[in-house]
């Protein structure tokens, strides 16, 4: 197992290269994760402050989120939940490649993802809040010393307060691997050319957005259902070319079907319990169901050809200002 040093030699080496003159007052510099690590395009979209080693297969790993955003921002006085989310998918990737050594070629891909948070300690405060999760890896899968995939158990802080609990499994592909098993789609580019024509929005106001350009879901057909919109310029869904709909978007189309069957008083996801079953692509279109489940949860599924591409428990909490 290769083991990469913490941010904090990052920081020194920064330190190190400002000039004499440069009063340096601070004993910490506060910076993001190198944004190769998390698969991120854009340097803003990285949450990630930093990671430590605590043993083998244990990790802590700090995050920052912003008080404002232009997707995932604050409503009724809440941080989005869908940020946490974010947080761990950044988090599948920088454990990948820094703890685990997977090569920075190499692809991870959802297997399944469940959050439980507390949304008392997602209220949004008069600074960025700070989160720290704990991490502990296991289930590890590997084949001739390269990560084959893994499982995360994570328990996380927000400002000191318990905020959630939450584990996930992926596999990890090398680059290699992942064209041969993804085929004619692993083009990325070619792939968002091909993208389906996106139908039209629902009303935001529905589905808790602002923006109609913030809508995955169109209105709804005669069957019920809604058609998923992908939306490939859209600068934090597809921050960069993706060849498949990414995870993130099949969970904020959960989020808003949720928000729709339930509707119209807001609620905050605060319970995810998903399952990827298989890529959702984008040169057809995917449909979305939802259906009751008691206790204001929710049952979302995303099908594509008449198969299940992805399912999703979503519990709920009032959005109370």
């Amino acid at each position: 197992m290769t083991t990469f040093a913490p941010i904090d030699s990052m920081v020194r080496d920064f330190r190190a290269a400002l000039p004499a003159t440069t009063p340096v007052g601070l004993t910490t510099l506060t910076t993001t994760v190198p944004k190769e690590y998390v698969h991120r395009a854009a340097v803003t979209e990285v949450f990630l402050t930093g990671w430590r080693q605590t043993d083998a297969n244990t990790c802590t790993v700090t995050a920052q989120w912003p008080r404002a955003h232009s997707f995932y921002g604050p409503a009724a006085g809440y941080h989005d939940p869908l940020l946490f989310s974010e947080t761990l998918r950044q988090t599948v990737p920088l454990l990948s490649h820094a703890v685990y050594g997977a090569p920075m070629d190499h692809k991870q891909i959802w297997r399944d993802l469940r959050v439980s948070l507390e949304p008392g300690a997602l209220r949004a405060g008069t600074v960025p809040a700070e989160l720290e999760l704990r991490i502990r890896c296991s289930d590890i899968e590997q084949r001739g010393g390269v990560l084959r995939g893994l499982r995360m158990e994570v328990t996380a802080t927000c400002d000191g307060l318990p905020l959630a609990t939450a584990s996930t499994t992926f596999s990890s592909h090398s680059g290699a691997l992942y064209r041969r098993l993804r085929g004619a789609y692993a083009d990325a580019g070619q792939a968002m050319a091909d993208a389906v024509e996106m139908p039209p929005p629902l009303r935001p106001e529905l589905v808790g957005r602002d923006r109609p350009h913030d809508v995955v879901l169109s209105p709804r057909g005669d069957d019920g259902r809604w058609q998923l919109r992908v939306h490939t310029l859209h600068p934090i869904i597809f921050d960069h070319p993706n060849d498949h709909a990414p995870g993130m978007l099949l969970l904020e189309a959960a989020r808003q079907a949720a928000q729709h069957h339930l509707g119209p008083a807001p609620v905050l996801a605060t319970g995810i319990d998903a399952a990827f079953h298989r890529y959702a692509e984008l040169d057809a279109p995917s449909w979305v169901t939802a259906e009751s489940l008691g206790d204001d949860r929710v049952r979302v599924t995303v099908e594509q050809d008449g198969e299940l591409a992805f399912e999703c428990a979503v519990t709920t909490h009032p959005a109370v200002a």
